[in-house]
């Protein structure tokens, strides 16, 4: 599954930029430290937009296709903005065959976003994953740390409207 860039403007901050140039100074002496260095840039803005990545890249002295190439191939980085809630859909065997891709297909249409995308309100944000843990309650989603089971498309706008704030 290729990562999505993000498609809403990058709105980072001249503080968030300072701290990231601070912790690349304390690691640009040595390469190995990439992925740390770019962990640690995913905490500060919570994901990886290509300035950041730009960013990272001439500072620690490597090539930008390198960072992408990190931030595409580790499932820990992501490269669109995380909403305030986080909506995830288990597409795991278990929760698959009992319906979790009608369930992530309704909540795509009713957000108006697909996989790994942010409304442009910033408040949803929508992502698929393999396996969450919780077979015996198939399908399965989570918003930020609330986990919901044995879901139907028609669970859909009740769990949406709980965090209509």
């Amino acid at each position: 599954m290729q990562k999505k860039i993000s498609s809403l403007p990058f709105a980072g901050t001249p503080e968030q930029e300072a701290q990231l140039k601070q912790i690349i100074d304390a690691n640009k002496h040595d390469s190995s430290m990439l992925m740390g260095v770019m962990q640690q840039a995913q905490d500060i803005y919570g994901y990886l937009p290509i300035e950041v990545q730009k960013i990272i890249a001439e500072g620690m002295n490597v090539p930008l296709e390198k960072v992408y190439g990190v931030a595409t191939f580790y499932a820990q980085f992501a490269l669109s903005p995380k909403g305030k809630y986080n909506i995830s859909v288990c597409l795991g065997t278990a929760c698959y065959v009992k319906g979790s891709g009608d369930i992530f297909d309704k909540l795509s249409e009713r957000l108006g976003i697909g996989a790994d995308e942010c409304t442009p309100d910033g408040k949803f944000s929508l992502t698929a994953c393999r396996c969450i843990g919780a077979c015996g309650l198939a399908p399965v989603l989570t918003v930020n740390e609330d986990v919901y089971g044995r879901l139907t498309v028609k669970d859909v706008d009740d769990i949406l409207a709980k965090y209509a704030d």
